[in-house]
C-alpha cells in the first residue's frame, strides 16, 4: 500500500507539473506585454508596417499548427499519437580541413540548419547551433544527434549567416563562443542584430535585397523567405527572417534558412543572382497532423523539390531534419519522402546526407531543364502504400 500511494503521488505531481508548464506557456502567449521588444525601427515597406514584419505573399505565420489550440495542447502533452523518435542517433564527428583554397568546395552538415561550407579560402557557417536544446533557459527540444563537428574541431570561421531569431536557428551561446574565438563577419536580417547584440556580439543586419561585401569577388545577399519570428511569443515578428545567397567564384551558395513555400518568387529571386552551385534546403518539421505535406512556414519534401527546380541549383543538401524534434513526422520520414519526390520529378543532385559527412561539391554544371510538375500531380505520384505508411 505505501508503494502504491507513493506511485499515485508521483503521478499526480507529474500531472500537476505538466499543467503548470502548459499554463505558463499560455500565459507567455497571452498576457506579458512587458516581454515585447522593438528590435528594429525604420521606414514602412511592403513587408514592414512600422511595428512588425510580415510576409508580403500572405500570412502563414500563426503560432497554432493546423487544428488550432487542441492540436497544440495534444502536441505539448505528447498525446497526438506521434511516431516514436530515437532517443539518440549515432554520429561520427568529422574534423574538417583548416582551409579549402581555390574553387574547390566542401560542405559538412553539422545538424539541423547548421552547415560548414569551405571554399575560396573561406569558412562559412549557417545558423550555428551547438547547444543541447533549442529553447530559452535550456528548455525546449533536445538533440537526438550530436553535432557532426565538435566545436573544438571547427576551423577558424570567417562568415556566419543567421536566418532569424528562433532558438533552433539563433543560438546566442554558440554565437558568443564563435565571436570570442574568431571574430567572424555575422550577416543577418533587420532586427536580429539587436537580439544577437544581447550576447555582446556585433552583427551586420540588412533588409531583403541588401548586399554586403566579404572580400573582392565574394558578397552576401539577404534574400526574402516565407516565415515568422519570435523569441518570447509576445515579441512576434519584431525582427525579419531571410535566406541568403553567397556570391562566389565558381557558383553561388544558397541557404534557405527556415521557410514555407509562399509564392516561391523568393526562390526565383535567389536564382537571379547567378548560377547556384550548392543549395541548402530544409525538408523537415512540415507535419503537425497525420498525412500533412507542408506547414505554412515550413516546406516538406514535396515543396523542397520545387524549390530546388526553381533555384536551378547544380546540387542541394537536405537540412532541418533529424536533429531536434519540432513536429509530428517520424525521424526518417523527410529523407524517405524526398527520395520518392525526386523519383517522381526525375530530379537528381538533391541529397539527404549523414550528419558529420563531408561532401565534395563538384564544379558547377547546369542541371538539365525540367518542366514544373503540378503539386497535385506530385501528390498523386506519392500516393502509394509505401508513402502512405510513412508517419
Amino acid at each position: 500500500m505505501p508503494h502504491r500511494g507513493k506511485m499515485q503521488w508521483v503521478k499526480r505531481a507529474g500531472a500537476g507539473l505538466l499543467w503548470l508548464v502548459i499554463l505558463l506557456c499560455l500565459a507567455i502567449a497571452i498576457i506579458p506585454e512587458f516581454l515585447d521588444a522593438r528590435y528594429y525601427r525604420g521606414p514602412v515597406s511592403d513587408h514592414f508596417d512600422g511595428e512588425h514584419f510580415f510576409n508580403p505573399d500572405g500570412a502563414d505565420d500563426a503560432l497554432s499548427p493546423p487544428g488550432g489550440t487542441g492540436t497544440l495542447l495534444r502536441y505539448v502533452t505528447a498525446r497526438d499519437n506521434r511516431p516514436l523518435w530515437p532517443d539518440r542517433v549515432a554520429v561520427t564527428p568529422t574534423k574538417p580541413s583548416a582551409r579549402v583554397d581555390g574553387e574547390r568546395m566542401l560542405a559538412t552538415w553539422v545538424g539541423h540548419a547548421t552547415v560548414l561550407v569551405q571554399t575560396n579560402g573561406l569558412n562559412i557557417l549557417t545558423d550555428p547551433v551547438w547547444s543541447k536544446s533549442a529553447g530559452p533557459f535550456g528548455i525546449g527540444p533536445t538533440r537526438v544527434a550530436e553535432p557532426g563537428i565538435r566545436f573544438a574541431d571547427l576551423p577558424k570561421i570567417d562568415l556566419v549567416l543567421v536566418s532569424h531569431d528562433h532558438y533552433d536557428h539563433m543560438d546566442l551561446a554558440t554565437l558568443r563562443k564563435l565571436w570570442d574565438r574568431d571574430h567572424p563577419l555575422i550577416v543577418t536580417s533587420l532586427g536580429n542584430d539587436s537580439v544577437i547584440g544581447q550576447a555582446g556580439v556585433p552583427a551586420r543586419a540588412l533588409d531583403w535585397g541588401g548586399e554586403v561585401a566579404v572580400r573582392p569577388g565574394v558578397s552576401v545577399v539577404v534574400n526574402r523567405s516565407h516565415h515568422w519570428d519570435s523569441r518570447w511569443f509576445a515579441d512576434r515578428n519584431r525582427a525579419l527572417w531571410s535566406g541568403f545567397v553567397v556570391r562566389l567564384p565558381g557558383g553561388n551558395l544558397f541557404f534557405a534558412g527556415d521557410t514555407g513555400a509562399g509564392d516561391f518568387k523568393w526562390a526565383d529571386r535567389a536564382a537571379s543572382y547567378g548560377p547556384i552551385r550548392l543549395a541548402l534546403i530544409p525538408i523537415g518539421a512540415f507535419r503537425f497532423a497525420a498525412g500533412q505535406m507542408a506547414a505554412g512556414s515550413h516546406v516538406g519534401p514535396v515543396d523542397a523539390v520545387e524549390m530546388y527546380r526553381r533555384l536551378g541549383a547544380a546540387h542541394a543538401i537536405a537540412i532541418h531534419w533529424g536533429t531536434f524534434r519540432l513536429s509530428y513526422e517520424g525521424w526518417d520520414t523527410p529523407p524517405r519522402l524526398l527520395a520518392a519526390a525526386e523519383a517522381c520529378t526525375g530530379q537528381r543532385g538533391f541529397a539527404a546526407v549523414r550528419i558529420g559527412r563531408t561532401m565534395e561539391i563538384p564544379a558547377f554544371a547546369p542541371q538539365p531543364s525540367r518542366p514544373a510538375m503540378a503539386r497535385s500531380d506530385l501528390l498523386r505520384c506519392l500516393d502509394t502504400p509505401a508513402m502512405s505508411a510513412l508517419r
